[in-house]
């Protein structure tokens, strides 16, 4: 059980305290411990087997649904009730400077009597801090196991505000890149799109458990305090989902923008190939007459034929140069 424990400890009274084996200070805090006490425990991807281990030596009683979904992973942001313990599942999200990507991992959380639980899959972790964090605050600690799980959501969210601010920077570009004179490439529009719909699919599966949890009769918020702290993060989902969800149609407008920006510029281009094309095709057509060998051509013979027929090409490119220049075509 210990190898895939990374973190543990023990919560009286809003404060940490030492935590000597788990069997023991859990049966300890169930039978004389107050209401608010608990441990919180930390793992990080452990198997079905080990999972139950901890699961039975600890007495948790935790779903095998819920179980079943820790170890396996890949599920969607969701808040179930089992019974007398909710299950947690966060999309933990990174935003990668150097190529603009957003990668994903998984946060389970298990919450219940006297216990939090959290599981880590993959190594994206937003839990750095939120520890020391929390146990500064021992007036918020002092509300028991789910002002830890408040601590978790809260941070998690955070880290998708600050994705935001970065993804927008990324749009900005993009859209006054298209708007600007030259071209971009519809592979770096639709990238970009990719890693916002990577966001949406993060964020928007957590928006309506969260907002059930507020409003449901069978809450596990037992404090109107944590129904206020929970309703902050709930705001500040909102807040992240509006704005990905303006940054998709935003994309979809300046993709299209740009697909027509390319068409314009390509028929613009094709106008400018045909002029020339026409304007050459004149001195090759006559040319062309005058290249058929003919055995009697009389102008051939005049002193001034040659200089004439030059002429004559001249002017009519000339001339069809200011007309295509005149329509726009050059």
């Amino acid at each position: 059980m210990t190898r895939v424990i990374i973190d543990k400890a023990l919560y009286r009274d809003g404060r940490r305290d030492t935590c000597g084996d788990l069997s023991d200070e859990l049966d300890a805090i169930r039978v004389t411990g107050s209401a608010t006490d608990f441990i919180w425990i930390g793992l990080k991807d452990p198997s079905m087997a080990e999972l139950e281990h901890v699961n039975d030596e600890l007495g948790l009683g935790l779903h095998p649904l819920a179980i079943e979904d820790a170890v396996m992973g890949r599920q969607r942001a969701k808040i179930e009730l089992y019974g007398r313990t909710v299950f947690v599942v966060l999309k933990t999200l990174s935003y990668i400077e150097e190529t603009s990507d957003v990668e994903t991992g998984e946060l389970m959380v298990h919450i219940g009597e006297h216990f939090v639980l959290t599981i880590r899959r993959g190594e994206l972790s937003p839990l750095a801090g939120v520890r020391k964090g929390l146990e500064e605050e021992p007036d918020k600690l002092v509300l028991g196991p789910m002002a830890a799980l408040h601590a978790i959501m809260d941070r998690v969210v955070d880290q998708y505000r600050e994705i935001e601010v970065e993804v927008a920077r990324d749009v900005d570009e993009i859209e006054e890149a298209v708007f600007s004179e030259g071209l971009v490439s519809s592979d770096t529009i639709y990238r970009l799109k990719r890693e916002v719909l990577e966001f949406r699919r993060a964020i928007t599966p957590l928006i309506a458990p969260l907002r059930l949890l507020l409003t449901s009769t069978r809450t596990p918020l037992p404090h109107e305090e944590l129904r206020l702290l929970f309703r902050d993060v709930d705001d500040h989902l909102h807040f992240v989902a509006d704005r990905v969800d303006s940054y998709d149609r935003l994309l979809t407008d300046v993709l299209s923008a740009n697909l027509a920006k390319i068409s314009v510029q390509q028929n613009s281009d094709m106008r400018k190939i045909s002029a020339w094309v026409a304007i050459a095709a004149v001195p090759t057509m006559i040319a062309g007459i005058y290249g058929m060998n003919f055995d009697f051509m009389p102008e051939l013979r005049w002193h001034y034929g040659y200089f004439i027929v030059l002429g004559v090409m001249a002017a009519a490119c000339t001339g069809l140069y200011v007309t295509f220049k005149r329509v726009r075509w050059l």
